[in-house]
């Protein structure tokens, strides 16, 4: 089993190339699920909300490290003002869907905060169920319209 598991994630990673090119992966590449794409608008999320999730998910590799990109690192990369990154951080911790927590130096001070994203994968997880629902419920109706039993017609001839 573990060597099917380790040649279906070489299929994948060549796919990926096939697709991105393997220059575009080796300089970097991210993961997000597609339901906070997909339903963004269920999420209330506007574009530069999307730009944000996109560029903290970019810094965060591991489940258990935060990830902590600067407001001015996130402003530059999409060509905003550090107080508009601001206010919509601000506006995403308010409606729960990132956490902001301090990150300090006792040699530096105050540092980037880290970037806490449970409450978008929480908000996120009854619309992937929703999601996951209709597919099975596509699936179901399929194979139930592929052994339906047709309905045979007898042939009369006339004349």
């Amino acid at each position: 089993m573990p060597q099917l598991v380790a040649k279906q994630n070489r299929e994948g990673l060549r796919q990926n190339e096939e697709k991105w090119t393997l220059a575009l992966l080796q300089a970097g590449w991210s993961m997000i699920p597609n339901v906070i794409l997909e339903r963004q608008q269920a999420l209330e999320l506007d574009s530069v909300d999307v730009n944000i999730i996109l560029h903290l998910v970019r810094h965060w590799w591991t489940a258990d490290k935060l990830p902590f990109p600067s407001k001015r690192t996130i402003a530059e990369c999409i060509g905003l003002d550090p107080r508009t990154i601001q206010r919509h951080i601000a506006a995403l911790e308010k409606r729960k869907l990132i956490e902001r927590k301090k990150r300090s130096d006792k040699h530096q001070g105050q540092k980037s905060n880290y970037y806490d994203l449970r409450g978008l994968i929480r908000q996120s997880l009854p619309l992937a169920t929703e999601i996951l629902e209709a597919r099975k419920k596509r699936r179901e109706d399929e194979a139930e319209r592929r052994t339906r039993k047709k309905p045979r017609f007898k042939i009369v001839p006339t004349g």
